[in-house]
Protein backbone atom coordinates (compact mmCIF):
# COMPACT_ATOMS: atom_id res chain seq x y z
CA UNK A 1 0.00 0.00 0.00
CA UNK A 2 1.22 3.12 -0.87
CA UNK A 3 0.47 7.12 -0.07
CA UNK A 4 -2.25 6.59 -3.50
CA UNK A 5 -4.76 4.17 -3.57
CA UNK A 6 -2.13 0.97 -3.44
CA UNK A 7 -0.94 2.50 -0.08
CA UNK A 8 -14.61 -7.65 6.63
CA UNK A 9 -25.29 -16.66 13.69
CA UNK A 10 -25.85 -18.23 13.73
CA UNK A 11 -28.87 -18.81 15.62
CA UNK A 12 -29.04 -22.71 15.53
CA UNK A 13 -27.09 -25.35 12.85
CA UNK A 14 -31.19 -26.87 11.94
CA UNK A 15 -31.87 -23.20 11.08
CA UNK A 16 -28.74 -22.97 8.81
CA UNK A 17 -29.42 -25.92 7.29
CA UNK A 18 -33.36 -25.06 6.96
CA UNK A 19 -32.24 -21.88 5.07
CA UNK A 20 -29.56 -23.52 2.98
CA UNK A 21 -32.21 -26.16 1.56
CA UNK A 22 -34.62 -23.69 1.30
CA UNK A 23 -37.31 -25.01 3.18
CA UNK A 24 -38.42 -23.13 6.44
CA UNK A 25 -37.13 -23.95 10.10
CA UNK A 26 -39.66 -24.92 12.52
CA UNK A 27 -38.81 -24.26 16.39
CA UNK A 28 -35.95 -27.02 18.04
CA UNK A 29 -37.14 -29.74 20.28
CA UNK A 30 -35.98 -29.74 23.61
CA UNK A 31 -33.69 -32.78 22.85
CA UNK A 32 -32.28 -30.88 20.13
CA UNK A 33 -31.89 -27.89 22.31
CA UNK A 34 -29.99 -30.18 25.04
CA UNK A 35 -27.50 -31.41 22.43
CA UNK A 36 -26.82 -27.44 21.33
CA UNK A 37 -26.18 -26.73 24.46
CA UNK A 38 -24.00 -29.42 25.40
CA UNK A 39 -22.18 -29.54 21.92
CA UNK A 40 -18.61 -27.59 22.23
CA UNK A 41 -18.63 -24.09 20.06
CA UNK A 42 -16.99 -24.85 16.40
CA UNK A 43 -15.23 -21.82 14.20
CA UNK A 44 -13.92 -22.72 10.87
CA UNK A 45 -10.78 -20.36 9.44
CA UNK A 46 -10.34 -20.39 5.63
CA UNK A 47 -6.31 -20.02 5.67
CA UNK A 48 -5.24 -19.54 9.66
CA UNK A 49 -1.57 -20.47 8.93
CA UNK A 50 -0.03 -17.07 8.10
CA UNK A 51 -0.01 -13.94 10.08
CA UNK A 52 -3.85 -13.13 11.87
CA UNK A 53 -4.83 -17.14 11.75
CA UNK A 54 -2.59 -18.33 14.48
CA UNK A 55 -3.98 -15.50 16.48
CA UNK A 56 -7.46 -16.23 15.79
CA UNK A 57 -6.43 -19.25 16.77
CA UNK A 58 -5.43 -18.29 20.14
CA UNK A 59 -7.92 -16.23 21.10
CA UNK A 60 -10.53 -18.84 20.00
CA UNK A 61 -9.55 -22.10 21.53
CA UNK A 62 -9.34 -19.11 24.96
CA UNK A 63 -12.46 -18.74 24.52
CA UNK A 64 -13.52 -22.74 24.52
CA UNK A 65 -14.17 -23.15 20.22
CA UNK A 66 -13.23 -25.97 18.49
CA UNK A 67 -11.23 -24.79 15.46
CA UNK A 68 -11.07 -26.06 12.17
CA UNK A 69 -8.37 -24.95 9.33
CA UNK A 70 -8.27 -25.12 5.56
CA UNK A 71 -5.86 -24.30 3.75
CA UNK A 72 -3.08 -26.03 1.13
CA UNK A 73 -0.97 -26.42 4.06
CA UNK A 74 1.98 -24.97 2.89
CA UNK A 75 2.72 -21.50 4.54
CA UNK A 76 2.74 -23.90 7.62
CA UNK A 77 5.69 -25.63 6.45
CA UNK A 78 7.52 -23.05 4.55
CA UNK A 79 7.31 -20.74 7.51
CA UNK A 80 7.92 -23.46 10.03
CA UNK A 81 5.67 -22.00 11.97
CA UNK A 82 3.65 -25.42 13.34
CA UNK A 83 -0.25 -25.26 14.21
CA UNK A 84 -1.04 -27.67 16.71
CA UNK A 85 -4.15 -28.04 18.71
CA UNK A 86 -6.65 -27.90 15.62
CA UNK A 87 -8.52 -30.06 12.71
CA UNK A 88 -7.27 -29.28 9.67
CA UNK A 89 -8.49 -29.84 6.16
CA UNK A 90 -6.06 -29.57 3.06
CA UNK A 91 -7.57 -28.08 -0.34
CA UNK A 92 -7.48 -24.88 -2.48
CA UNK A 93 -9.36 -21.67 -2.13
CA UNK A 94 -9.52 -22.06 -6.29
CA UNK A 95 -12.03 -24.77 -6.87
CA UNK A 96 -10.36 -25.35 -10.28
CA UNK A 97 -7.34 -26.54 -8.85
CA UNK A 98 -6.20 -30.24 -7.55
CA UNK A 99 -8.67 -30.94 -4.87
CA UNK A 100 -9.74 -27.41 -4.67
CA UNK A 101 -12.80 -27.52 -2.07
CA UNK A 102 -13.66 -31.28 -2.01
CA UNK A 103 -11.54 -32.09 0.80
CA UNK A 104 -13.78 -29.56 2.77
CA UNK A 105 -17.19 -30.72 1.53
CA UNK A 106 -16.17 -34.32 2.83
CA UNK A 107 -15.62 -32.86 6.26
CA UNK A 108 -18.89 -31.56 5.85
CA UNK A 109 -20.89 -34.15 5.00
CA UNK A 110 -18.86 -36.49 7.44
CA UNK A 111 -18.99 -34.70 10.36
CA UNK A 112 -21.41 -31.26 9.91
CA UNK A 113 -20.79 -27.31 9.70
CA UNK A 114 -19.32 -25.20 12.27
CA UNK A 115 -21.15 -22.14 14.18
CA UNK A 116 -18.87 -19.03 12.53
CA UNK A 117 -16.30 -19.24 9.70
CA UNK A 118 -14.01 -16.68 9.45
CA UNK A 119 -12.17 -16.05 6.09
CA UNK A 120 -8.68 -14.50 6.23
CA UNK A 121 -7.72 -15.63 2.96
CA UNK A 122 -10.21 -14.45 0.30
CA UNK A 123 -9.16 -12.08 -2.50
CA UNK A 124 -10.39 -13.16 -5.80
CA UNK A 125 -14.75 -13.16 -5.88
CA UNK A 126 -14.72 -16.15 -7.79
CA UNK A 127 -13.08 -18.22 -4.83
CA UNK A 128 -14.90 -16.28 -2.22
CA UNK A 129 -18.50 -17.03 -3.94
CA UNK A 130 -17.74 -20.92 -3.89
CA UNK A 131 -16.39 -21.20 -0.69
CA UNK A 132 -19.44 -18.63 0.93
CA UNK A 133 -21.82 -21.06 -0.92
CA UNK A 134 -20.64 -24.18 -0.14
CA UNK A 135 -20.79 -23.36 3.73
CA UNK A 136 -23.65 -21.25 3.77
CA UNK A 137 -25.91 -24.29 4.51
CA UNK A 138 -23.85 -25.34 7.63
CA UNK A 139 -22.56 -22.18 9.31
CA UNK A 140 -24.14 -19.41 10.82
CA UNK A 141 -21.92 -17.02 10.93
CA UNK A 142 -19.12 -16.04 7.55
CA UNK A 143 -17.10 -12.98 8.87
CA UNK A 144 -14.82 -12.05 5.62
CA UNK A 145 -11.90 -10.17 6.44
CA UNK A 146 -11.28 -7.30 4.04
CA UNK A 147 -9.66 -4.00 4.01
CA UNK A 148 -9.97 -0.38 4.69
CA UNK A 149 -8.29 -0.33 0.77
CA UNK A 150 -11.88 -1.14 -0.09
CA UNK A 151 -12.87 2.22 -0.60
CA UNK A 152 -12.98 4.38 -3.46
CA UNK A 153 -11.43 8.01 -1.74
CA UNK A 154 -9.21 8.47 1.47
CA UNK A 155 -9.08 12.07 0.95
CA UNK A 156 -11.65 13.04 3.56
CA UNK A 157 -11.24 12.12 6.60
CA UNK A 158 -13.55 10.64 8.97
CA UNK A 159 -15.36 8.89 6.61
CA UNK A 160 -17.27 6.13 7.69
CA UNK A 161 -18.42 1.96 6.48
CA UNK A 162 -20.96 4.31 4.23
CA UNK A 163 -18.58 5.58 1.85
CA UNK A 164 -18.33 4.39 -1.30
CA UNK A 165 -16.11 1.59 -2.22
CA UNK A 166 -13.76 1.30 -5.38
CA UNK A 167 -14.93 -0.85 -8.59
CA UNK A 168 -12.98 -2.59 -11.42
CA UNK A 169 -14.11 -2.58 -14.93
CA UNK A 170 -13.29 -6.03 -15.14
CA UNK A 171 -14.65 -7.60 -12.50
CA UNK A 172 -13.62 -11.38 -13.25
CA UNK A 173 -9.96 -10.06 -13.17
CA UNK A 174 -7.71 -12.41 -10.85
CA UNK A 175 -4.50 -10.33 -10.57
CA UNK A 176 -3.62 -7.30 -8.43
CA UNK A 177 -2.64 -5.14 -11.17
CA UNK A 178 0.13 -2.71 -10.92
CA UNK A 179 1.12 -1.14 -7.90
CA UNK A 180 -1.92 -3.53 -6.17
CA UNK A 181 -4.42 -1.16 -7.57
CA UNK A 182 -7.18 -3.87 -8.26
CA UNK A 183 -6.41 -4.88 -4.50
CA UNK A 184 -9.26 -3.09 -2.92
CA UNK A 185 -12.03 -3.17 -5.85
CA UNK A 186 -11.72 -7.05 -5.48
CA UNK A 187 -12.03 -6.93 -2.11
CA UNK A 188 -15.04 -5.15 -2.16
CA UNK A 189 -16.43 -7.49 -4.66
CA UNK A 190 -15.57 -10.22 -2.21
CA UNK A 191 -17.92 -8.76 0.47
CA UNK A 192 -20.60 -8.68 -1.77
CA UNK A 193 -20.13 -12.42 -2.77
CA UNK A 194 -20.36 -13.02 1.08
CA UNK A 195 -23.43 -11.23 1.74
CA UNK A 196 -25.19 -12.45 -1.51
CA UNK A 197 -24.73 -16.07 -0.41
CA UNK A 198 -25.00 -15.43 3.17
CA UNK A 199 -28.07 -12.59 3.53
CA UNK A 200 -27.71 -11.42 6.50
CA UNK A 201 -25.54 -13.98 8.67
CA UNK A 202 -22.70 -12.00 6.96
CA UNK A 203 -19.96 -9.98 8.65
CA UNK A 204 -16.86 -7.93 6.57
CA UNK A 205 -14.34 -6.57 8.85
CA UNK A 206 -12.02 -3.72 7.22
CA UNK A 207 -8.68 -3.34 8.89
CA UNK A 208 -6.40 -0.33 8.51
CA UNK A 209 -2.88 -1.67 8.95
CA UNK A 210 -2.25 -4.89 10.43
CA UNK A 211 0.73 -5.02 12.81
CA UNK A 212 2.30 -6.93 15.62
CA UNK A 213 3.97 -10.11 16.64
CA UNK A 214 4.13 -12.25 13.41
CA UNK A 215 3.84 -9.33 10.65
CA UNK A 216 5.24 -10.74 8.03
CA UNK A 217 5.61 -7.32 6.05
CA UNK A 218 7.91 -5.66 8.35
CA UNK A 219 5.73 -1.75 7.67
CA UNK A 220 5.03 -1.20 11.58
CA UNK A 221 8.08 -3.32 12.71
CA UNK A 222 10.74 -0.97 10.97
CA UNK A 223 9.82 1.71 13.53
CA UNK A 224 10.61 0.09 16.70
CA UNK A 225 13.47 -1.59 15.25
CA UNK A 226 14.87 1.53 14.07
CA UNK A 227 14.30 3.69 16.71
CA UNK A 228 16.35 0.73 19.06
CA UNK A 229 19.24 1.12 17.15
CA UNK A 230 19.44 5.15 18.21
CA UNK A 231 20.43 8.08 16.41
CA UNK A 232 18.65 10.22 14.29
CA UNK A 233 16.18 8.84 13.09
CA UNK A 234 13.92 10.16 9.69
CA UNK A 235 10.42 10.50 10.17
CA UNK A 236 8.23 11.08 7.69
CA UNK A 237 5.63 14.23 8.18
CA UNK A 238 5.04 16.11 11.27
CA UNK A 239 4.42 14.09 14.53
CA UNK A 240 0.92 15.78 14.63
CA UNK A 241 -0.09 13.68 11.90
CA UNK A 242 -2.59 10.99 12.83
CA UNK A 243 -2.14 7.41 12.50
CA UNK A 244 -4.19 4.32 12.61
CA UNK A 245 -3.34 0.54 13.05
CA UNK A 246 -4.63 -2.80 14.57
CA UNK A 247 -2.56 -5.03 16.51
CA UNK A 248 -2.98 -8.13 15.75
CA UNK A 249 -4.22 -9.82 18.86
CA UNK A 250 -6.44 -6.93 19.43
CA UNK A 251 -8.23 -7.71 15.90
CA UNK A 252 -8.16 -11.40 16.55
CA UNK A 253 -9.88 -11.10 20.58
CA UNK A 254 -12.33 -8.90 19.00
CA UNK A 255 -13.29 -11.17 15.73
CA UNK A 256 -14.18 -13.98 18.15
CA UNK A 257 -16.01 -11.84 20.16
CA UNK A 258 -18.35 -10.83 16.99
CA UNK A 259 -18.86 -14.55 16.36
CA UNK A 260 -20.09 -14.64 20.27
CA UNK A 261 -22.72 -12.12 20.00
CA UNK A 262 -23.49 -13.19 16.46
CA UNK A 263 -22.84 -9.94 15.44
CA UNK A 264 -23.11 -9.37 11.40
CA UNK A 265 -22.68 -5.95 9.58
CA UNK A 266 -19.68 -4.07 8.18
CA UNK A 267 -16.73 -2.68 10.02
CA UNK A 268 -13.90 -0.42 9.67
CA UNK A 269 -11.56 -2.22 12.12
CA UNK A 270 -8.09 0.13 12.96
CA UNK A 271 -6.92 2.14 16.05
CA UNK A 272 -6.03 2.49 18.40
CA UNK A 273 -9.14 3.89 20.02
CA UNK A 274 -8.83 7.48 21.39
CA UNK A 275 -6.54 7.95 18.10
CA UNK A 276 -3.03 8.26 18.06
CA UNK A 277 -0.46 10.72 16.40
CA UNK A 278 2.93 9.79 14.33
CA UNK A 279 4.82 12.01 17.67
CA UNK A 280 2.95 9.96 20.24
CA UNK A 281 3.85 6.69 18.00
CA UNK A 282 7.61 7.82 17.72
CA UNK A 283 7.66 8.39 21.95
CA UNK A 284 6.07 4.95 22.52
CA UNK A 285 9.32 3.70 20.24
CA UNK A 286 11.52 5.84 22.08
CA UNK A 287 10.33 4.62 25.23
CA UNK A 288 10.74 1.17 24.39
CA UNK A 289 14.34 1.19 22.68
CA UNK A 290 17.57 0.21 24.25
CA UNK A 291 18.93 3.21 22.57
CA UNK A 292 18.97 7.00 22.84
CA UNK A 293 17.11 8.37 19.14
CA UNK A 294 16.75 12.06 18.10
CA UNK A 295 13.46 12.21 15.39
CA UNK A 296 13.81 14.70 12.19
CA UNK A 297 10.74 14.63 10.97
CA UNK A 298 10.93 15.70 6.89
CA UNK A 299 8.18 16.82 5.32
CA UNK A 300 6.59 15.07 2.30
CA UNK A 301 7.29 17.09 -0.60
CA UNK A 302 11.13 16.59 0.29
CA UNK A 303 10.78 12.84 0.67
CA UNK A 304 8.60 12.88 -2.68
CA UNK A 305 11.37 14.92 -4.23
CA UNK A 306 13.86 12.03 -2.98
CA UNK A 307 12.12 9.00 -4.92
CA UNK A 308 10.10 8.15 -1.66
CA UNK A 309 6.49 9.00 -3.03
CA UNK A 310 5.46 11.31 -0.61
CA UNK A 311 7.01 9.15 2.35
CA UNK A 312 8.89 6.23 3.53
CA UNK A 313 7.09 2.89 2.65
CA UNK A 314 5.67 2.06 5.89
CA UNK A 315 2.72 3.00 7.74
CA UNK A 316 3.36 6.43 8.43
CA UNK A 317 1.39 8.29 5.04
CA UNK A 318 1.68 12.08 5.43
CA UNK A 319 -1.97 13.21 5.45
CA UNK A 320 -1.37 14.92 2.31
CA UNK A 321 -3.07 14.84 -1.52
CA UNK A 322 -5.37 11.41 -2.14
CA UNK A 323 -4.04 9.79 1.20
CA UNK A 324 -4.98 13.18 3.13
CA UNK A 325 -8.03 10.61 5.52
CA UNK A 326 -6.29 7.49 4.77
CA UNK A 327 -5.68 7.41 9.03
CA UNK A 328 -8.66 8.86 9.85
CA UNK A 329 -11.24 6.26 9.27
CA UNK A 330 -14.26 6.54 11.66
CA UNK A 331 -14.23 3.18 13.94
CA UNK A 332 -17.17 4.55 16.21
CA UNK A 333 -18.90 1.18 14.96
CA UNK A 334 -17.01 -1.40 15.84
CA UNK A 335 -16.20 0.36 19.09
CA UNK A 336 -19.60 0.55 19.74
CA UNK A 337 -19.66 -3.96 18.79
CA UNK A 338 -17.25 -4.69 21.62
CA UNK A 339 -14.01 -3.10 20.04
CA UNK A 340 -11.10 -2.20 22.19
CA UNK A 341 -7.15 -1.86 21.72
CA UNK A 342 -4.48 -2.36 24.04
CA UNK A 343 -1.93 0.69 24.86
CA UNK A 344 0.37 1.47 22.09
CA UNK A 345 3.04 1.04 23.95
CA UNK A 346 2.21 -2.52 24.44
CA UNK A 347 2.46 -3.25 21.09
CA UNK A 348 5.79 -1.75 19.68
CA UNK A 349 7.24 -3.44 23.15
CA UNK A 350 5.98 -6.89 22.11
CA UNK A 351 7.18 -6.49 18.62
CA UNK A 352 10.64 -5.46 19.49
CA UNK A 353 10.54 -8.25 21.86
CA UNK A 354 9.72 -10.83 18.84
CA UNK A 355 11.66 -9.33 16.17
CA UNK A 356 15.49 -11.10 17.28
CA UNK A 357 13.11 -14.40 16.93
CA UNK A 358 11.79 -13.80 13.95
CA UNK A 359 15.16 -12.47 12.57
CA UNK A 360 16.57 -16.47 13.44
CA UNK A 361 13.54 -17.93 12.06
CA UNK A 362 14.00 -16.14 8.70
CA UNK A 363 17.76 -17.43 8.69
CA UNK A 364 16.69 -20.60 8.99
CA UNK A 365 14.04 -21.19 6.57
CA UNK A 366 15.89 -19.16 4.08
CA UNK A 367 18.94 -21.51 4.60
CA UNK A 368 17.00 -24.27 4.18
CA UNK A 369 15.15 -23.41 1.06
CA UNK A 370 18.81 -22.41 -0.32
CA UNK A 371 19.90 -26.36 0.96
CA UNK A 372 16.88 -27.83 -0.67
CA UNK A 373 17.51 -26.38 -3.89
CA UNK A 374 21.06 -26.97 -4.18
CA UNK A 375 19.99 -30.87 -3.16
CA UNK A 376 17.43 -30.92 -5.67
CA UNK A 377 19.97 -29.44 -8.40
CA UNK A 378 22.61 -32.04 -7.23
CA UNK A 379 20.76 -35.21 -8.30
CA UNK A 380 19.51 -33.49 -11.50
CA UNK A 381 23.30 -32.96 -11.99
CA UNK A 382 23.56 -36.69 -10.93
CA UNK A 383 20.88 -37.87 -13.72
CA UNK A 384 22.74 -35.31 -16.35
CA UNK A 385 19.66 -33.16 -16.51
CA UNK A 386 19.69 -29.41 -16.75
CA UNK A 387 20.04 -27.68 -13.24
CA UNK A 388 17.11 -25.20 -11.81
CA UNK A 389 17.96 -21.71 -11.02
CA UNK A 390 18.09 -21.16 -7.35
CA UNK A 391 14.69 -19.17 -5.89
CA UNK A 392 16.07 -15.53 -5.21
CA UNK A 393 15.90 -14.71 -0.88
CA UNK A 394 16.01 -11.68 0.52
CA UNK A 395 18.25 -10.71 3.22
CA UNK A 396 16.74 -12.41 6.03
CA UNK A 397 18.30 -10.50 8.17
CA UNK A 398 16.90 -6.78 6.45
CA UNK A 399 13.85 -5.68 7.59
CA UNK A 400 11.45 -5.97 4.75
CA UNK A 401 10.48 -1.91 4.79
CA UNK A 402 11.59 1.09 5.49
CA UNK A 403 15.06 3.31 4.53
CA UNK A 404 18.31 1.01 4.55
CA UNK A 405 21.03 3.07 6.73
CA UNK A 406 22.82 4.38 3.63
CA UNK A 407 20.13 5.40 2.13
CA UNK A 408 18.10 7.03 5.33
CA UNK A 409 21.26 8.72 6.28
CA UNK A 410 22.16 10.62 2.45
CA UNK A 411 18.24 11.93 2.81
CA UNK A 412 18.79 13.17 6.34
CA UNK A 413 22.00 14.95 4.58
CA UNK A 414 20.24 16.37 1.63
CA UNK A 415 17.45 17.24 4.05
CA UNK A 416 20.01 19.40 6.16
CA UNK A 417 21.80 21.05 3.06
CA UNK A 418 18.60 22.23 1.54
CA UNK A 419 17.66 23.94 5.17
CA UNK A 420 21.09 25.65 5.12
CA UNK A 421 20.74 26.94 1.84
CA UNK A 422 17.58 28.77 2.47
CA UNK A 423 17.27 32.24 2.29
CA UNK A 424 17.14 34.12 6.12
CA UNK A 425 13.80 33.79 7.12
CA UNK A 426 12.50 31.45 4.33
CA UNK A 427 10.30 28.29 5.37
CA UNK A 428 12.51 25.16 6.49
CA UNK A 429 10.53 22.24 6.49
CA UNK A 430 9.64 20.57 9.81
CA UNK A 431 12.80 19.80 11.05
CA UNK A 432 11.46 19.28 14.56
CA UNK A 433 14.77 17.53 16.17
CA UNK A 434 13.80 18.52 19.84
CA UNK A 435 9.98 17.69 19.37
CA UNK A 436 9.57 14.85 21.40
CA UNK A 437 5.51 14.60 21.44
Amino acid sequence: MSTSRRDFIRSSMGVCLAAGAGISAAAPTLAARAAQRSRPRSLLILGGTAFIGPHIIDAARAAGYEVTIFNRGVTEVRTQRPIDGVEKIVGDRDPDKGDGLKNLEARIKEKGGWDAVIDTSGYYPRMVKASAELLAPVVGQYIFISSISVYADHTQPDMDESAPVGTIDDPTVEEMGPGYANYGPLKALCEQAVEAALPGRACNVRPGFIVGPGDPTDRFTYWPVRFDKGGEVLVPGTPDDPVQFIDVRDLARWLVHLVEKRTMGVFNATGPVGGCTVGNFVKACQAAASSPSTPVYVDADFLENQGLGGGVVTILIPKRGDAAGFHRRSIARAVAAGFTSRPIEQTVKDTLAWWPGEVERRVRVTRDILASAEEENAKLRAEGKEEKPLPRMADPEKLRAGLDPEREAAILTAYRERAAAAPEGAERGSDTRNDQR
